[in-house]
This record gives C-alpha cells, sequence and structure tokens, in this order.
C-alpha cells in the first residue's frame, strides 16, 4: 500500500532553502518516492488553515518512506534546510488499498 508524506512549509530564507530543494529530490528518487505537489497555489475550502508552501510525496509503502527520511542522503538535504524555515511540518501516512478507492 502507498504511504504519503506530506509537509507544510514557510520559508524563511529563500536562498538557503535552495540548497535544501537541490538536494531532496535525490533523496526521494534513491527511497523510490516521487513528488506529487510541491509547491503551488492552495485555496483553502474549509476551515483557516493557510499553508505557505505544501508538499506530497508518494512511496510504495510506508518502510519506503522511513527509509527516505532516515536516509544519509535526506539527512543533508535537512542539514542544509537548518535556518531556511520558520515553520517545516511533516507527516507520514497510509494510503488507501486499491480495494478500497472509490471513484
Amino acid at each position: 500500500m502507498s504511504a504519503y508524506v506530506i509537509a507544510e512549509v514557510k520559508v524563511s530564507d529563500p536562498q538557503r532553502y535552495e540548497g535544501y530543494k537541490a538536494l531532496s529530490p535525490g533523496a526521494i528518487a534513491a527511497a523510490g518516492g516521487r513528488f506529487l505537489v510541491r509547491g503551488g497555489t492552495t485555496e483553502v475550502l474549509e476551515g483557516n488553515w493557510q499553508p505557505a508552501r505544501v508538499v506530497v510525496l508518494e512511496f510504495k509503502d510506508m518502510a519506503a518512506a522511513k527509509a527516505f527520511y532516515d536516509s544519509a542522503l535526506y539527512l543533508k538535504a535537512r542539514d542544509a534546510r537548518a535556518g531556511a524555515t520558520e515553520l517545516f511540518n511533516m507527516i507520514c501516512v497510509d494510503g488507501v488499498p486499491m480495494e478500497g478507492r472509490q471513484g
């Protein structure tokens, strides 16, 4: 079952954040992941959540998502991100099995 890493980011130092953006795709790809969302326009449909930047990654499963997060490659990206964000929240969540999907 696929797993998704979702991050909410508020960049405070765009120049420093570019270093993170340069390193993170390699770490994601090495763990078999891919970007589904990388920034882009957001529109609030309900509630008052106002994220500055949203990123969604897809991995084969939860183990692959955790392997990405714990990898030496992503550790370098995280180090490059230090001091570049005012807010950085990240979660990992299991997807819905194929037989449970509707639509």
